[in-house]
């Protein structure tokens, strides 16, 4: 299948309404059909403002983020309207892809 792998890039301690940015991106993939994302924790990053961002032992919330998904563009056209309608600002990055299953599929 064509689509697109589009990856977030956020901290921990962002938040969207009661619960992280990261896992609300999750959830919202979970709710719109998305079969594939995934939320990876980084060591440190940089951000789009020149800041570094670091995982400390013992403040987590400046801890690097990133939700990656593979989506058709069906799926891609609707979840960015909703990040528009949320008033979600977002780094991310939007890359053309082949995605599917091969072999046996797992339940």
């Amino acid at each position: 299948m064509m689509g697109f792998q589009v990856t977030f890039f956020t901290v921990e301690g962002r938040r969207h309404g009661h619960q992280s940015l990261a896992h609300w991106l999750l959830a919202t993939a979970k709710a719109q059909g998305i079969r594939g994302a995934t939320l990876t924790a980084g060591i440190e990053s940089i951000g789009s403002n020149g800041r570094l961002h670091s995982a400390h032992f013992f403040e987590l919330t400046d801890q690097p983020v990133e939700v990656t998904m593979a989506l058709d563009a069906a799926q891609c056209d609707r979840l960015f309207a909703l990040l528009e309608r949320e008033q979600v600002g977002l780094f991310y990055v939007k890359t053309p892809v082949e995605f599917g299953v091969v072999g046996a599929q797992a339940e």
